[in-house]
């Protein structure tokens, strides 16, 4: 039989990480592991004493409820409404997904029509983008602003230019996922006033909207005028409450769409993981006290990079788990220092397919994985791979 490959996936592109994880994983060479959106910060005790108490519960065990257990819909509307200052209810706002990136391609496949523009940013991970063009979208891009050694900053004549007749909604994540740029009032403003005039639904990937660094405040745009009814926010237990493992995610909508989305959600992956959802419970109602400590530890991870990359080109995150130097002004693309890299004992990946701007002449450093102590050195090997 000769496989056709479906024209769905004609687009979709490899993230690159998986390839530079199995060289790690399968070498003997104890290397600096910046390449993947793990975190070794382990998850609150309590969750995890949950979880073993859940494996053995009957109740847990089920398919059911389909739409996830009432508690966890309860606890994310309560965080979402918190956050935002509006009120959301769990049974009728709230759907638990198989994590956040589950999530989002349901909330996709229940609200873009084929051939529908879906505006993001760029860069932006590469499986939003490829979810996008799973659902039969097609990303436009907004390219963030670089500044070499300072914050990115937010394009908005730019994304009011992008928008055409066949832009159906913005996917947008702050601090975005892989540069940590972040967008400030202004940019939200924008965001909702451009949202209303064009009738643009707003999803917001709101996985590390909590990791924010130098005191800078969480906001939404969903309580400007006419926003409410239009905005929809994916949450995910792996960021925030370094829960990767549990593959826990949460859809808090306006009630319109969840009909939509639960039908999705059943056609897909029908529910998330039991033994799972109530110890996410535990964590994210909790998490108040537990995140400070664990995004300020971040934060000094991220100023130890900083240091150890000053004078190269990086853009400085304003939260989130990553970095972004841009290798192009060396000459290399992201792939190449990639390899460069590997020589000098770090593991990174190139961004190619991660932005059409700001995709192939950057690679990316994650701070999350390693503790500050094996962090310091490593501006002398980047500086060693780019033969400075």
């Amino acid at each position: 039989m000769v496989h056709i490959r479906p024209a769905r996936l004609r687009d979709i592109a490899g993230i690159g990480v998986d390839r530079m994880g199995e060289v790690a994983d399968t070498s003997q060479r104890d290397y600096l592991r910046l390449e993947n959106l793990d975190v070794d910060i382990p998850p609150d005790p309590e969750a995890v004493a949950r979880t073993r108490q859940a494996a053995s519960r009957d109740a847990d065990n089920s398919y059911l409820p389909f739409v996830g257990q009432s508690r966890l819909r309860e606890i994310a509307a309560a965080h979402v409404s918190a956050l935002t200052g509006l009120s959301y209810d769990g049974r009728q706002n709230c759907v638990i997904s198989a994590g956040g990136l589950s999530g989002i391609l349901n909330v996709l496949l229940a609200t873009i029509d084929v051939g529908d523009e879906v505006i993001v940013t760029d860069p932006t991970y590469a499986g939003l983008i490829n979810r996008i063009r799973l659902a039969g979208g097609v990303p436009r891009f907004v390219p963030f602003i670089f500044h070499p050694g300072d914050v990115w900053t937010f394009d908005r004549e730019a994304l009011a230019a992008v928008i055409g007749p066949k832009t159906k909604a913005m996917l947008l994540m702050s601090p975005s996922m892989p540069s940590g740029a972040m967008l400030d009032s202004d940019d939200w403003q924008a965001v909702g006033d451009l949202c209303v005039r064009h009738d643009l639904l707003l999803i917001i990937d709101s996985a590390m909207e909590r990791l924010t660094f130098d005191g800078r405040p969480v906001q939404h745009p969903v309580a400007l005028p006419g926003m409410a009814e239009r905005t929809i926010f994916v949450g995910s237990s792996a960021k925030e409450l370094r829960m990767i493992g549990w593959r826990v995610g949460w859809i808090v909508a306006p009630e319109a769409f969840l009909p939509d989305i639960v039908a999705v959600s059943l056609a897909n992956v029908v529910v998330p993981v039991g033994i799972a959802q109530d110890a996410v419970a535990v964590a994210l109602e909790r998490s108040a006290e537990t995140l400070p400590p664990y995004v300020a530890e971040l934060q000094r991870r991220r100023d130890v990079m900083l240091d150890e990359l000053a004078g190269l080109p990086v853009g400085v995150p304003a939260g989130g788990w990553s970095m972004l130097l841009r290798v192009s002004d060396f000459g290399l693309d992201g792939a190449a220092m990639s390899d460069r890299l590997l020589t000098h004992g770090v593991c990174a990946t190139g961004m190619r397919g991660w932005g059409m701007q700001h995709g192939e002449h950057y690679i990316r450093f994650v701070f999350a994985n390693e503790p500050v102590e094996r962090l310091a050195g490593l501006g002398s090997r980047v500086r060693m791979a780019l033969g400075l």
